[in-house]
């Protein structure tokens, strides 16, 4: 029979397959482990302090038992093929084996070399932000990951182990283990019956790994490890470690696609309806949200300002601001500020997202993450929704403005904001000719330029000013703009003194600082009966802290400056998220009687919890936000009264309902669309 014809499948034929598949198995099993100790080890700095050997070894005992089935199913990729191609072509289906082998061990060693600065960027294994690469500026993006995190080089070095994986692979293969144990002749010296004594153990033991695969590490569903229950361990970071590489971009994935795809809210519309109606204090006796989403003014706290600035400010953190880290200087200019007499500070806020698309969608729609990926979403470019804040502040008499250091492609960021009532959107090609900057856009202080010389003495004007400067890869030139590291250096922690990637970067967060103070002293002076609010886009990028709280590691500061404005204008426990922006600027400026909707609240009136796709906050304590029942941390020592835990539990609701069925189905609740949409 020549190799080119249809093979005959034999019992000898399943036999070396099962033993081929097992070895391939072992190997792969053996190099997610190895890569798992390698990950606890290099990034050991980010364990916890109460971490024993004993935790350590249980996280790898249990990654390893999650690695099985993705060991199996990397197997399979490889076997499958092999298999198919070689009942018709032996020859060949032995090349698609190796071909195959050569980039499962390609993509593995990539994988695992993107893995370390991820965590360091995110403090977190691979999740669904890795998939908004999709609607992200893909040049943008390559630039970037060359420039800040050489990914020329990271790759060569992935691909290099790669072939050391392939070429092990391959001589593992080959390793004969019955000839050196000379099992082989023990089974043969016993005729036939030795022969399938010894294929029956192999189909067995095949047998067995193949189950484990398919019940995720266990015989059993029963006691099956996914990476949704994978995190037994008490330490964060282990609890990441856990998972292998492609369980994390699977997590990322399924978390992505729900995410688009709005499962995981199962909310029906006589809960919304009963949510909404709590939140508005009133029966819930109409299917309409505009009767619950309507609020009054209750008149003007400052005199109208001309001019209204929203500083979406990239990675500006709330703990840069915290008196621990007062010795790094890189926040003086805005605590300068924050020290006036005309400012008002809450230090309890929660950005929308971990990513800055959350963060303008949560400012220009007022409505939270919840679930839905809003500038993809055809109904965002049908019509503003209902809370969207530029309609509103436009009936209140404003030319509304949406300005963008980078390029209007970006996340279709310029069409979203013009269908969500802005009246102009000015982007990267707006920006002064003489401009630096990166692939995501100019240098902050091009774009105040650029702001200051297009709004009007003449017209009423709000604007939200989106910068990107403390963002990587991190290349502005620091020392022309006169840093001094030493400053940094001298603040930081002995061992991370020569760490020239975080005083980089931490130099980046003092630039895009210095140049928020330079804008807001001379918008004071020259427009200074404006309103200034100060806002990170999110936090969740670096800490000095290798293990940051909660609070520090998401807490976004929110300020208030400007004419009028007092210290005591935000009522005393005030706590929340962007979404509570909009009604706050309303209700400081809008006349007595103005009806306006919103989801969020006023920060001057009653609003004291904030929460976001991850965790809660209210003025001194914070906590996860999927967590049930939810686990109040204190931010301070003292803290105040005990979180009326029951009460927070509807908050979170009420958002997180009103903010996905307003966008997806509309402002009239019928159960009826809801089910038809299943």
């Amino acid at each position: 029979m020549t190799t080119s014809k249809f093979q005959h499948i034999g019992w000898n034929e399943v036999y070396k397959v099962a033993v081929r598949g097992l070895k391939v198995f072992l190997f792969y099993l053996s190099v997610l482990s190895l890569c798992r100790v390698i990950f606890i080890y290099i990034l050991r700095e980010y364990m916890g302090a109460g971490v024993t050997s004993g935790d350590i070894w249980l996280a790898i005992f249990g990654g390893s038992r999650l690695s099985v089935q993705t060991a199996g199913i990397m197997t399979l990729v490889v076997l499958v093929p092999y298999v198919v191609v070689s009942i018709f072509h032996s020859k060949a289906g032995k090349k698609v084996f190796k071909i195959l082998n050569a980039v499962v061990a390609s993509v593995t060693t990539i994988l695992f070399f993107a893995s370390i600065p991820y965590y360091h960027q995110f403090h977190s294994r691979f999740h669904q932000i890795l998939f908004n690469a999709v609607n992200d500026d893909m040049y943008a993006l390559l630039v970037s990951l060359v420039q800040e995190f050489n990914l020329p080089v990271r790759l060569l070095g992935a691909l290099v182990v790669g072939f050391g994986l392939y070429w092990s692979l391959n001589r593992f293969l080959d390793f004969q283990l019955a000839k050196k144990l000379k099992l082989d002749g023990f089974f043969a010296s016993r005729g036939k019956p030795g022969i399938w004594a010894e294929r029956i153990i192999v189909i067995s033991v095949f047998y067995l790994v193949a189950r484990l695969v398919f019940f995720g590490g266990s015989l059993s569903w029963e006691n099956s490890v996914n990476w949704e229950n994978a995190g037994i361990t008490k330490d964060q970071f282990l609890n990441e470690a856990i998972l292998d590489d492609y369980q994390a971009v699977y997590r990322g994935y399924r978390m992505n696609g729900r995410l688009l795809s709005s499962e995981g809210l199962d909310f029906t519309t006589e809960q919304i309806r009963s949510l909404a109606a709590h939140m508005a204090n009133r029966p819930a006796d109409s299917d309409d949200l505009t009767v619950y989403l309507t609020r009054t003014a209750q008149g003007p706290a400052i005199n109208r300002p001309k001019h209204i600035f929203v500083i979406l400010s990239e990675s500006y953190a709330n703990w840069p601001l915290l008196d621990k880290y007062a010795n790094l200087h890189i926040a003086d200019e805005v605590k300068r500020i924050i020290d006036e007499d005309d400012t008002a500070y809450c230090r309890s806020f929660l950005p929308n997202g971990g990513s800055t698309v959350s963060a303008v969608t949560g400012v220009v729609t007022g409505l939270a993450d919840s679930n839905l990926y809003l500038t993809t979403m055809p109904e965002s470019f049908k019509a503003p929704y209902p809370t969207a804040i530029a309609p509103q502040m436009k009936q209140l008499g404003y030319e509304t403005n949406f300005w963008y250091a980078g390029p209007a492609t970006w996340e279709r960021i310029e069409p979203f904001t013009l269908a969500q009532g802005f009246d102009h959107f000015y982007g990267k090609g707006n920006m002064p000719a003489e401009a630096t900057g990166s692939v995501w856009g100019c240098d902050d202080e091009y774009l105040y330029q650029a702001v200051l010389a297009g709004v009007s003495p003449d017209k009423s004007s709000f604007n939200v000013v989106l910068n990107v400067s403390n963002h990587s890869p991190f290349n502005v030139d620091l020392a022309s703009k006169g840093f001094d590291s030493s400053k940094v250096v001298a603040g930081l922690p002995a061992e991370e003194q020569d760490n020239f990637e975080l005083i980089n970067q931490l130099g980046h967060f003092w630039y895009a600082d210095r140049e928020i103070g330079k804008f807001i002293r001379t918008i004071k002076k020259i427009y200074p009966d404006s309103l200034i609010i100060v806002v990170g886009d999110h936090a969740e990028r670096y800490n000095i802290d290798k293990k940051p709280s909660v609070y520090e590691r998401f807490g976004v500061p929110f300020i208030v400056t400007g004419k009028g404005v007092t210290k005591d204008m935000l009522i005393p426990k005030a706590a929340g998220s962007h979404i509570d922006i909009g009604p706050t600027i309303i209700e400081l400026i809008a006349p007595k009687g103005y009806k306006y909707l919103s989801i969020g609240s006023s920060l001057t009136r009653h609003n004291t919890m904030g929460v976001n796709y991850a965790v809660w906050f209210t003025h001194d304590y914070y906590g996860e936000a999927d967590v049930l029942p939810l686990v109040p941390t204190a931010i301070d020592d003292q803290p105040g009264p005990a979180v009326d835990t029951m009460e927070l539990q509807i908050y979170i609701d009420t958002v997180r309902a009103l903010s996905w069925w307003v966008p997806k189905y509309g402002m009239i609740l019928d159960q009826g669309r809801l089910e038809g949409n299943k």
